[in-house]
């Protein structure tokens, strides 16, 4: 899953103009995100999203509503934090080529907000909107 990962962020990069490539790591369980020939990022397991998606998903079924409805939600929701997660490996490549010395801020701070802050709002708008809670509450 981080091999796929990785190579449709390097087909991004390349789509938004960038001449990347993505390489495996030759001392870890990682892939290089290179762009013009600058060894930027790696992609490693924990940036493939799959442990934000079973977060994401574990709060869904603890919430659970109509089978059908959570099904719906649990896959859309799924594919939106994939998405996301490759856009903001992307631009956190870019932000790391174009402005190396934000490292900290970008990696530590600013990404992460981005794929949680999504994930907080997915659980707020399921509670809000459709789990059983809010039904019995009514």
């Amino acid at each position: 899953m981080t091999h796929l990962v990785a190579k449709q962020s390097e087909s991004l990069l390349n789509a938004f103009g960038y001449n990347a490539q993505v390489l495996p790591h030759p001392t870890e369980p990682s892939m290089k995100l290179i762009i013009n020939d600058f060894y930027l990022a790696r992609v490693i397991e924990g940036c493939n999203s799959i442990s934000v998606i079973i977060l994401f998903l574990s709060f869904i079924v603890a919430f659970a509503s109509k089978f059908k409805t959570t099904l719906f939600y649990i896959l859309s929701g799924s594919v939106l934090i994939y998405s996301v997660n490759l856009i903001r490996i992307v631009l956190l490549t870019i932000g790391l080529y174009h402005y190396p010395h934000q490292k900290a801020i970008f990696h530590t701070v600013i990404f992460p907000a981005i794929i949680y802050g999504l994930v907080f709002l997915l659980w707020i708008f399921w509670v809000n909107r459709f789990s059983k809670l809010k039904s019995n509450n009514e």
